[in-house]
């Protein structure tokens, strides 16, 4: 069973930091593009950050851009979302996406274009 688990979430107060780190279970995510995706209650799922497999090309959200970085260690078959800066409107459940294509040039940034999804973790940034 391909599974996606993201870890590091919690509490925190607005100006600090947090590091998200999605671990995927097969050895295939480390050729695929993944991504970072949000959901705050009432609302609904949203683009945070992209990485192509290689890990050369990057995507962000403009909302987060310049404050967060996404990132991989293919050794470890994990992808990181390093979240400085934080805001009390970046509240909301993380969840780690993974694509089943292999070698694409380039981003995903519709969640729809996504295949497997971790279960989230919360994030919680207060005033």
């Amino acid at each position: 069973q391909v599974q996606l688990v993201e870890s590091g979430g919690g509490l925190v107060q607005a100006g600090g930091s947090l590091r998200l780190s999605c671990v995927a279970s097969a050895r295939t995510f480390s050729t695929t593009a993944m991504g970072w995706f949000r959901q705050a209650p009432g609302k609904e799922r949203e683009f945070v950050a992209a990485i192509s497999w290689s890990g050369g090309i990057t995507y962000y959200a403009r909302s987060v851009k310049d404050r967060f970085t996404i990132s991989r260690d293919k050794a470890k078959n994990t992808v990181y979302l390093q979240m400085n800066s934080l805001k009390p409107e970046d509240t909301a459940v993380y969840y780690c996406a993974a694509e089943t294509t292999s070698f694409r040039v380039g981003v995903l940034s519709s969640s729809n274009e996504y295949d497997y999804w971790g279960q989230g973790t919360q994030v919680t940034v207060s005033s």
